[in-house]
């Protein structure tokens, strides 16, 4: 069964950090391009970032650019979202995933995501 947890979410001011964590199981973690997507309050689910199996390669939507930073470890079966200079638009739930080769997410199971919120 595949879970994914994810934590580190909470109450910041704008310009704040965060260091989210999503710990992963039921599936060959090491073999899968991992992702961070986020929900807004009254908006869909949009893709933020990604990393390959190796932590080689990386990728980010330009609104996170220059901003945020995604790492894994691949001992801990954990993918990680450094969170830096936080905005109001940041706030959102953040979901992990794996994802397929076209971005989308693998997993229909979904975990709890942890909320962000920005505010000051």
């Amino acid at each position: 069964e595949v879970q994914l947890v994810e934590s580190g979410g909470g109450l910041v001011q704008p310009g704040g950090s965060l260091r989210l964590s999503c710990g992963a199981s039921g599936f060959t973690f090491s073999g899968s391009v991992m992702g961070w997507l986020r929900q807004a309050p009254g908006k869909g689910l949009e893709w933020i970032s990604k990393i390959s199996c190796t932590g080689g390669n990386t990728a980010y939507v330009d609104s996170v650019k220059g901003r945020f930073t995604i790492s894994r470890d691949n001992a801990k079966n954990t993918v990680y979202l450094e969170m830096n200079n936080l905005k109001p638009e940041d706030a959102a739930v953040d979901y992990c995933n794996a994802l397929l080769s076209s971005g989308s997410p693998l997993f229909g199971s979904w975990g709890r995501g942890t909320r962000v919120t920005v505010s000051s």
